[in-house]
């Protein structure tokens, strides 16, 4: 198997503090997908970065010189599945941003502003600090706050909606319907408007010769018998 040789796509961004060294650093992120296993050398001058992909059939090689130099110590690093990601602490503590990641002014072909996470110089003030390992929770164990998601357990992934509030029910109660919007004096209403029918009335005088026979009619032939017993 042939492994050919690229330079990975990197994005930046940058925080700046002449007093607070946790808010002046670098944001920089690799993108090496599929690479199982990296070596990355991080000096204060610079980083030298490889990897290789066997799905790809590539290995990834990157040197960068930075424009300043960074605390290694202080910096942090983290590898996923699809991108190295670093937090480089700048060494000196100053209120202007660098004017430009690399020391070399000429522009390179694989280098862009990581949009999502730059802020302007004069705009930092309240911006949220993204803090990679401690903020995402190492991105190894799952995004923060997730927890309920897993097997869509706990609120079964409907964003803690109370469905015993919507309806009055889908999982608790259904709502007695004698109480909604007045149904009762509708009723009264429906009754009191109701015409009387006419027929019932006549279905109710007749109502005996209809449904069974008058009980005088039955002990009409009962007593005829008798009387042609003793004739």
């Amino acid at each position: 198997m042939s492994v050919k040789q690229t330079t990975p796509e990197v994005t930046w961004a940058q925080r700046s503090s002449a007093t607070d060294a946790e808010k002046n650093f670098i944001y920089l992120t690799i993108a090496a997908p599929d690479v199982k296993k990296i070596d990355l050398d991080l000096k204060p001058t610079g980083l030298t970065f490889s990897g290789t992909s066997e799905t790809k059939e590539t290995t990834y090689h990157l040197e960068l010189e930075f424009y300043a130099e960074i605390d290694p110590e202080n910096s942090k690093t983290h590898h996923t599945s699809r991108d190295v990601l670093l937090v480089l602490r700048k060494k000196e503590l100053k209120e202007e941003y660098w004017p430009r990641l690399l020391k070399e002014s000429k522009k390179a072909h694989f280098l862009k502003t990581d949009f999502d996470k730059w802020v302007d110089e004069d705009e930092q003030e309240g911006a949220p600090v993204d803090d990679m390992m401690g903020g995402m929770g190492g991105m190894g164990g799952g995004m923060p706050g997730m927890e309920g998601m897993a097997g869509m357990g706990g609120d079964g992934g409907f964003g803690g909606i109370d469905f015993s509030k919507l309806g009055g029910g889908a999982g608790g109660d259904m709502p007695n319907l004698g109480d909604m919007g007045g149904g009762d004096e509708d009723d009264d209403d429906d009754d009191e408007e109701m015409p009387a029918l006419e027929e019932d009335d006549d279905a109710d005088k007749t109502g005996e010769s209809k449904g069974k026979a008058p009980e005088k009619a039955n002990d009409a032939p009962a007593a005829n018998s008798k009387i042609e017993e003793v004739s």
